[in-house]
């Protein structure tokens, strides 16, 4: 392991660290590639993720410019050693890929390849994936020196390791789909219990109304006055299915921490470190904490999906009787007012909103080039 920069426990430490921190495949996927390339000291690292129709679902390269990968063209099927080793799930380990029989050729655009390191990846039985190496960066004579039975060790580590951060990221993945689909299936059952009656007698009241413009204007005056209180009612209505949509989890755990819990998982999810703090705060209202928490998600969505941010913090703290929320990131930044000259408001003004709703106030500081600092306050109760 002397030619590896990073070589020993705390490379292999590293790279499945680095596994640990994510929660979306694909994310899950080139962190593993990059990890097995960087551990290993090889020029390029790919792992592709079968699909039913003898090709990949998914094909992760590193050590490949865009452009290369683009030049490459379509994904590989499973055939040669790459069919071999989801087949048989045995690893492979070649001198010269080459001179192989099963080697069937690449396209005109693919970088050559002589030696190569190949490991299956694996739950129990299944077979959830390629991982394999090429080009091992170290001198000897006449080219590349290969890989070692001491790198297909390692390597068997970080496909175990792979493994699991690969089933925990599906199950992630699968949950939040069933979590969405469920909410939906709550929402409009809440929307169509809470409404449908009301705008059926709307919908009848109109009718009469219109049936009696005509030949008796005052009836027809008496059902207009009833289509709008029955239109008012149904606004209550609405907006009271919808204030019942309060999440779950602030009833049962609070506004700490259910704010903490978010960020833990967008901490492990994304790149980008995301971090917590709340030095003690008072209870807030019902209202209030579920605006404070709907501000907070906005603001981390637009830090980690827009800003390009490395660090975002978020501090809940006390400020007289009520609470102050503050989200950072070190982001790339924008000028407000050029996002509102250009009709994108990043959620701006769907914060705002919530925080005047429940008395409360927002301000955004933001410049190009120096982050993004999101501050609401509300009063408390």
């Amino acid at each position: 392991m002397s030619h590896r920069p990073n070589s020993g426990l705390a490379a292999v430490s590293t790279a499945l660290l680095a596994m640990s921190r994510h929660l979306e495949v694909r994310d899950v996927l080139k962190t593993i590639v990059a990890s097995a390339r960087e551990l290993l000291d090889a020029e390029y690292a790919a792992l592709g993720v079968p699909d039913d129709h003898g090709g990949f679902a998914q094909f992760v390269v590193d050590g490949v410019s865009d452009e290369q990968w683009k030049a490459i063209g379509p994904l590989p099927r499973q055939h040669g050693i790459l069919a071999s080793m989801l087949h048989k799930a045995e690893p492979e380990r070649l001198a010269d890929v080459r001179e192989d029989p099963r080697f069937e050729g690449w396209p005109d655009a693919h970088p050559e390849m002589s030696d190569f390191l190949g490991l299956p990846v694996r739950d129990g039985d299944e077979i959830l994936g390629a991982l394999f190496l090429a080009n091992k960066r170290c001198p000897k004579e006449g080219g590349g020196c290969g890989f070692t039975a001491e790198d297909e060790e390692l390597l068997s580590i970080l496909a175990q390791h792979a493994a699991i951060a690969l089933t925990n990221a599906r199950l992630y993945e699968r949950s939040r789909e069933l979590t969405i689909a469920e909410e939906r299936s709550r929402l409009a059952h809440e929307l169509h219990d809470a409404v449908s009656q009301k705008l059926f007698s709307l919908r009848l009241t109109a009718q009469a109304a219109a049936a009696l413009v005509d030949r008796d204007p005052v009836r027809a005056k008496g059902e207009l006055q009833q289509v709008a209180a029955l239109a008012a009612e149904a606004a209550d209505e609405l907006r009271a299915a919808v204030v019942e949509l309060r999440p779950a989890a602030l009833d049962e755990d609070g506004l700490v921490h259910t704010l903490r819990t978010h960020v833990q998982v967008l901490d492990r999810a994304h790149t980008a470190r995301v971090t917590f703090e709340s030095p003690g705060t008072r209870a807030l209202p019902a209202a209030q904490e579920e605006a404070v928490l709907r501000v907070a998600q906005e603001a981390l969505h637009n830090a980690l999906r827009h800003a390009d941010a490395q660090l975002v913090t978020v501090s809940l703290t006390r400020a007289d009787q009520g609470a102050r929320l503050t989200v950072t990131d070190d982001g790339k930044g924008f000028d407000p007012r050029t996002v509102r000259s250009a009709g994108r408001h990043l959620g701006l003004v769907s914060m705002r909103d919530r925080a005047s709703g429940v008395g409360g106030s927002l301000t955004v500081t933001s410049a190009r080039g120096e982050g993004t600092t999101i501050e609401m306050e509300v009063p408390g109760g």
